[in-house]
Order: structure tokens, then sequence, then C-alpha cells
């Protein structure tokens, strides 16, 4: 199936001339749950802006078989309880699809609710599309029907910083810095595995846990980092967590290789600066860099939004997007059930490569890339002058891992 998006931006027009032949239909509530204040806001606030993009993208090419798309956004200040309540009230307002994605913590909990909801409400299901949480338990042992998650998860990217730590024989010693819940043990986790696995010489010098979105000040860890002697930090922080743990290595003089999965997040580049040259590493769907171009999506989202921190920096919601239309497409129907079915084993060309939600666990595959921060490529990151190169291209198919997803379909 081509690239969906592709389609809109070239045929819009007569496509929603042939939509508009049909009556008017009522909206499609879709549920933004996600903080939009405190510590993590920055997050959230950004992906809201990619949200609402691609959601006025499809309405005016006519919307889902005629239905437009309505964005409810609801702040849960990245806390499970709040987000449990929230729903709710989505739900009650009558959202049918739910995305989230700032926190496993927060996407264990809305899975859960969410097929509680939906078997207790035969005709009134709804679906959970994640864009970011990314334990690996999402699609594993917690797997279900109604939950697709559109970002690789925490061995999926671990994976692709092992084939690159495979080969730097400059690294010695590392030092395991994450956020205390389930998404930061992970990201430990795996780290100690694959490191066993393909750098078994690699000495594990430190393995620290801190608050989630709270550590105002990093110079405490960043001493004990320091200390340890390690050339090498591996980290899953993400939003203020991250920016900070850059400004205090920053004003520390810490020199260190940074693998991280979100260091190419919203102010971490400008927080590191040119100390982040040669050192910043992050594994993601899309960086500006891939190719030698800008795409139609990233040139069209930064003359709609124009702040100097604006980037299209989820090519995984675009990526949700263009399947949830193309699902519509292929289903002929908003119902969630019928959706669902749709988007199991989907394939979709996308400018970057093709992609495929697997049927088995929904789990989206999609091309990876590590990137290292440079100086001399041709796109930068928030105006800084500084933006990313890539290292390696991990094809969606080889990123796939086993499953121990059992699921149970309606």
């Amino acid at each position: 199936m081509r690239d969906i998006f592709h389609r809109i931006g070239m045929g819009g027009l007569a496509f929603a001339a042939m939509l508009a032949a049909g009556p008017a239909a009522a909206d499609l509530k879709i549920a933004y749950i996600d903080p939009l204040s405190g510590g993590a806001a920055s997050a959230g606030l950004n992906a809201q802006k990619h949200i609402v993009f691609f959601s006025d993208r499809i309405n005016a090419a006519g919307g889902l078989n005629g239905q437009k798309i309505k964005i409810l956004s609801y702040d849960n200040k990245v806390n499970p309880q709040e987000s449990l309540i929230v729903l709710q009230k989505a739900i009650d307002e009558g959202a049918r699809i739910v995305m989230q994605g700032n926190g496993s913590a927060v996407a264990l909990a809305i899975t859960e609710a969410v097929l509680k909801h939906n078997e207790r409400n035969p005709g009134k299901e709804v679906l959970f599309f994640n864009y970011a949480a990314i334990d690996p338990a999402l699609t594993n042992e917690k797997c279900n029907f109604w939950h697709f998650r559109f970002d690789a998860d925490v061995d999926m990217k671990m994976a692709a910083f092992g084939d690159v730590m495979e080969k730097d024989k400059s690294i010695h010693k590392v030092y395991l810095i994450n956020q205390n819940y389930s998404f930061g043990k992970a990201v430990a986790a795996a780290a100690h595995r694959m490191l066993a696995a393909k750098r078994p010489d690699v000495q594990i010098v430190g393995d620290e846990l801190h608050p989630l979105q709270k550590v105002q000040d990093f110079s405490p860890y960043v001493a004990k980092i320091k200390a340890s002697g390690a050339d090498t930090v591996i980290t899953g922080n993400w939003s203020n967590d991250m920016l900070l743990l850059f400004k205090a290595g920053k004003d520390a003089g810490l020199k260190v290789k940074w693998y991280t999965y979100y260091g190419g997040g919203l102010g971490s580049v400008p927080a590191i600066g040119r100390d982040g040259v040669g050192y910043l590493k992050q594994v993601t769907e899309h960086h500006k860099n891939v190719l030698p171009y800008l795409l139609p999506d990233e040139v069209a989202f930064h003359k709609r939004f124009t702040e100097k921190s604006d980037e299209l920096y989820y090519w995984r919601i675009r990526n949700m997007f263009a399947m949830l239309t193309a699902a519509a497409k292929k289903a002929k129907s908003d119902d969630p059930v019928k959706i669902a079915h749709a988007l199991e084993g989907m394939k979709l060309d996308t400018p970057l490569g093709p992609m495929e939600m697997r049927a088995d666990n929904h789990q989206l595959l999609q091309p990876l890339f590590v990137s290292t921060l440079s100086d001399k490529v041709k796109f930068d990151v928030e105006h800084s002058g500084l933006g990313f190169a890539t290292d390696e291209k991990i094809p969606a198919a080889d990123t796939a891992m086993s499953t121990t997803c059992k699921m149970q379909r309606p």
C-alpha cells in the first residue's frame, strides 16, 4: 500500500470531494492523554502539536470515511491514577480512540482499563494507540487486542545500540542511569543483557535509578558517573530528566559517550551544545538528516509551527495517523473493532522504508536509525547549528523480536 500522506497531499481535493458526496457524519473523537503541565510538559505539549497537525491534515482531506476527527486533550501529569480518571472522562465524552505515549506506567494502567471497559461494554469499544510508551511488557505479557504500539520497544532500540557498540572498541566502562519506573528498569535490564551478549569485555560501573521528573539538580549523579571512571553512559531519560542531566554533565566537564533513547528530544541538544558533538547518540525512527532533503511532512510542520523548538520529532505519530487512515479505508468503517482488525498485519510504504503492524502482538515494525550529534550536517535541531548524522540504519524487518503475547481476540 502506498504512503497514505503522499496520497492526501497529492490528491486531497479529489478525495475530499468524493467523501463530501455522502451525508455528514458525527465527529470521531480521539482522546489525547499525556502530561500538559509539570516537569514532563514539554514532551506532552510537543506531541500534542503533532497529533493536532496530522489530524487536521486528515480532516482537510475529508476525514475518515467522511467523519472528521476531533481531538480531546487531557492533562494526566504523567500519573497513572490521574490518567485513569481522565480516561473515564474521555470515554464518557464519546472518545473511541485513546492516544498516549509519555510513561510506560501510565500506558500499563490505560491498557488494562481499556481492556476491562471493552469487555463490559460491547458495542462501545475503545482503541488504545500508544506512540511512545515502550516497556516491552505492553506487547508481551500485558498485550491485548485493543492496544497498538507505534514506537519500537526498549529491547528493539537496545538491540540497535548493540550493533553500534559491538564495533566501538573504545568503550570499556558503562554507567547506566535511568528513571525509577517500569520503562527505566526495562532499559537497565536490556543494557545488561545486550552488553553481556555483544560486549562481555565491557564493565558496568554503575546502575542508577532516580525519581521520575522530580530531580532538579543532577550534579550528585554526575559526580558518581565521573568517580566511576565511565567512558559511556546509557540512559532512557526523557524530557526534563534528559536535559537537566546533560546540563549537569556539561557544567561538571563530564566527557562521556551518551547512548540515549531520547537525547534528541525537545531542549536536549541546546542543553548539551557542542559538548555533545561526536558524543551524543540516539536511536529513533527518524531524524532530519536521514535523507539529504527535508520531507514534505517536515516542511509543512515547520510552516505550521514556527517557534525555534518546533521540530517534527515524532515521526511515529505521523506513521500512526497514516495507519489509522489506511485501516479506516480498508475497513470502510470508523468502528474501533473493524479498524483494529484492519490494522493487524497492515503494511505501508513510507519515505523512510516499509513498515508493518505485527498481527501477533500489535507492535509496529519500522526502520530505526542510530545517529550521532554533528556540526557537519545540513539540517540542525532547534536552530542550534547541530544535528544528527546516521551511524546505522536497521530495516524494519530486522527490528523484530520474539514475543510472549497470547492475545485473545473478540
